[in-house]
């Protein structure tokens, strides 16, 4: 039975220098139980798991496929879109929501699917899903009707709403905070994504081993359906006008698209108040019990945690996904369209995407605990900006591949696999244990809007200088101005980054510095900080 908000009590006041992660590190280093506003009583105090190395290796396999398996059922059609149109009969103008509707079911429906794996179990949540993408999946293999396709490739999204956050909330509950274990499953969690082409072969062993879902941390366990029908219906909207505007009869002035877009900000704004709201009805003690006022989906004020760091962290998520999407798609098209090469040959030059993608997650989880966050993220964006840039530099495209194609090829995926490993540790530091999925959800949103976002203004752009140049061929400059587009939202990721960012620390594993004996001065600190932290604790 749920419990009556007038029981919660109101969580203690935290300065700028509690909840700022820049005030919490030392020599550097971020301090590695950085506290977070403390939740209210409602929450109940969730115990700390124990696993073994060889099941934390099997379970970090495990969500790591699932991760693989999101990512290439994501992208992965996009390569065979030329073919599929061809097969099918396409119309090319629709081809593009093959893509999309995955991404708008996925994209809209993660705040929801997090914030009901952390009520109800992790673990369920990411078995249904499983299973739900590798049923739909199989269906979408059987089907010969372009219109049966983008609708199973829409329901297909649901399962990887699913999974995302349910497997994120379940890596950040069994590995412990500011450990090396921790650095490591999720820099190997994000180096699913450009793997990309494996198949979910370990996901009928993910049921036996994961541990167990906890019972629920939170005593009011109501879902706040009405927040989560804002959110969906808002984020709905919004991905389709960006999915569709570009192929709307009068583009982007028709109409409907003007309208839509209007009312999906609209229902995201009415959403954002409706969770302060909620919000401030939970924290007041002297709040009487309502069944109209349940727990928010999200708490918003997630986004000023660490001086508003967490909310710059998504701004980045949402950028890289942008610029990267924006040039990994054009960059397919250029090869196929412009340069008329096979589906299988344009592929055979994406080989090193994937390459560079596991090591890239190989070195955050060696660097995270070395390095500042800012470094690490700076240089990723950096690296994805400039594969935008050198593409959009492209003087003759008769040269070799090697000379253009090879290089962007490697750096291009530097972006997104440190901003999501290191990003994600970085915000799982400052949510709390009942918030992981929550926060998990909400980081996966950004991707795919940035996604849509990316894909979508990089096609108006394309469009705008095609039909100058004239629609009979293709031009190079045409793909020259998309993947400047690209660049300049690159641009963004990389400025907000360094602003943000700097001066944060390391966010990893820090090894425990041995003091020296005999000096009394760094053992009194030491104990101070230690005292400060139990005390911290205790109030949670």
């Amino acid at each position: 039975m749920a419990t009556p908000t007038s029981a919660s009590a109101s969580p203690p006041p935290f300065s700028a220098q509690q909840t700022d992660p820049s005030h919490a590190e030392k020599d550097g280093v971020l301090d590695q139980e950085m506290p977070v506003p403390a939740p209210t009583s409602s929450h109940a105090e969730e115990a700390e798991p124990r696993i073994g190395k060889v099941k934390g290796i099997c379970l970090t396999a495990v969500c790591a496929t699932a991760m693989l398996m999101n990512v290439a059922t994501n992208n992965g059609v996009t390569i065979a879109l030329p073919s599929i149109g061809k097969e099918l009969d396409f119309d090319e103008s629709k081809l593009q929501w093959l893509v999309s509707a995955y991404s708008l079911s996925s994209g809209c429906l993660l705040l929801v699917l997090g914030r009901l794996a952390d009520l109800y179990g992790r673990k369920k949540l990411f078995t249904m899903g499983s299973f739900w993408l590798f049923a739909l999946s199989l269906g979408c293999s059987f089907v010969d009707d372009p219109l049966t396709l983008m609708i199973l490739r829409g329901i297909q999204g649901i399962g990887g709403a699913a999974i995302v956050p349910s497997a994120i909330g379940i890596l950040a509950r069994a590995f412990p905070p500011g450990s090396r274990s921790r650095s490591i499953a999720f820099a190997t969690f994000g180096a699913g994504a450009p793997i990309g082409g494996v198949l979910s072969l370990l996901i009928g062993g993910g049921v036996l081993v994961m541990p167990p879902d906890p019972p629920s941390t939170e005593k009011d366990r109501r879902v706040d359906w009405l927040g989560a029908l804002l959110s969906t219906a808002g984020l709905v909207l919004i991905v389709f006008v960006l999915s569709d505007g570009e192929e709307a009869p009068n583009k982007w002035a028709t109409p409907y698209i003007i309208v839509l877009l209007i009312l999906g900000v609209l229902l995201l704004v009415i959403f954002s108040f409706w969770q302060l709201y909620l919000e401030r009805v939970q924290d007041d003690p002297n709040a009487t019990y309502s069944v109209w006022t349940p727990p928010p989906v999200m708490r918003m004020t997630l986004l000023s945690r660490g001086h508003w760091r967490y909310g710059a962290q998504m701004l980045i998520v949402f950028t890289t996904w942008s610029s990267f999407i924006g040039y990994t798609f054009w960059q397919m098209l250029f090869y196929q369209d412009y340069l008329g090469l096979s589906p299988l040959a344009a592929a055979i030059r994406l080989i090193p995407m994937p390459i560079t993608g596991v090591i890239c997650n190989m070195l955050v989880a060696l660097l995270v605990g070395r390095v500042p966050v800012v470094v690490l993220m700076g240089t990723g964006t950096m690296a994805t900006t400039l594969a935008s840039l050198l593409f959009a530099t492209i003087s003759n495209a008769e040269r070799p591949y090697w000379a253009y194609g090879f290089v962007p090829a490697i750096i291009a995926v530097f972006g997104t696999d440190f901003v999501f490993s290191a990003g994600t540790i970085f915000v799982q530091k400052l949510s709390h244990p009942h918030e992981q999925s929550v926060t998990g959800a909400l980081f996966s949103t950004m991707t795919q809007l940035g996604s849509a976002f990316g894909l979508a203004i990089t096609t108006v752009v394309y469009n705008r200088i095609q039909n100058n140049l004239g629609e009979d061929t293709y031009h190079l400059k045409s793909f020259h101005s998309a993947h400047f587009t690209a660049f300049a939202l690159g641009i963004v990721a990389c400025c907000v980054t360094i602003i943000s960012l700097r001066g944060v620390g390391i966010v990893g594993h820090v090894k425990k510095n041995k003091l020296a004996d005999g000096d009394p001065e760094r053992t009194a600190a030491n104990s101070t900080v230690s005292g400060a932290k139990e005390e911290t604790l205790e109030k949670v």
